[in-house]
């Protein structure tokens, strides 16, 4: 069945009470004032002869659980399954959120100061709705603040192998006095594998030899995470 919609039975946001327009709200009001359902709707722009295209983003959000990060995961496809959705309404969503992701990668004026598990994870952002396994470390100085974050490897959706001389070579770069490294798990599965466990030992034992500390290995599922050092597995 087709997700299109003939003109006439569109239900523009031009044609609601004012006071429901998302448009003349966040011009009226700021952007604050507006729900997420508000903001999804001015991207789609009108919704069927049945629901304005509020109600259609409302049912597309509680569709993924009200979390803006669950619906970042959803794919063309995935959103055309919604009746009142098609591809250029779908694609503007996606487009939206991308664009937050890639704000939030951008707006680092300062060296952030990484002193807690919470705080390493929202530096792990390319792991969030990766299908795949990455392997990343971040490098730290004297004073915990970041002074880098790379990309080590790209394994498959079951695995990924972490060279701890790539690693090495990289603290002893950026002159790093500590390292906390960190890869996902796209089964959804938190709970660290023996090969976890073996390679955390590994690394520590290698940055070791070069007077670098390994402060934590994070794993990531979705927007959660294990950490080995809040586990006492350090």
């Amino acid at each position: 069945m087709s997700n299109t919609y003939s003109e006439n039975e569109h239900y523009s946001i031009k044609t609601w009470a004012e006071d429901d327009r998302p448009r003349e709200k966040l011009m009226a009001k700021g952007k604050s004032a507006l729900s997420d359902a508000e903001l999804v709707a001015i991207l789609i722009g009108s919704g069927s002869r049945n629901e304005t295209a509020v109600q259609l983003s409302q049912r597309i959000l509680q569709a993924s659980h009200n979390n803006l990060f669950e619906l970042s995961k959803l794919t063309v496809k995935d959103l055309c399954k919604f009746k009142g959705m098609g591809e250029a309404k779908a694609i503007s969503i996606i487009a939206a959120l991308e664009l937050g992701l890639r704000q939030k990668a951008t707006l680092k004026l300062e060296k952030p100061k990484i002193s807690s598990s919470a705080q390493c994870f929202q530096e792990l952002y390319d792991l969030f709705d990766q299908n795949i396994e990455e392997f990343f470390v971040l490098l730290l100085n004297q004073s915990n603040h970041l002074i880098g974050r790379h990309k080590v490897s790209t394994g498959g959706i079951t695995g990924t192998v972490a060279d701890v001389r790539v690693i090495a070579r990289l603290a002893l770069e950026h002159r790093a006095v500590s390292a906390i490294i960190s890869h996902n798990h796209p089964s959804g599965n938190l709970r660290p594998s023996d090969a976890d466990i073996q390679l955390t030992r590994k690394v520590k034992a290698g940055l070791e030899t070069l007077d670098i500390k390994l402060l934590d290995h994070i794993i990531v599922s979705g927007n959660e995470y294990f950490s080995f050092g809040d586990e006492g597995l350090m």
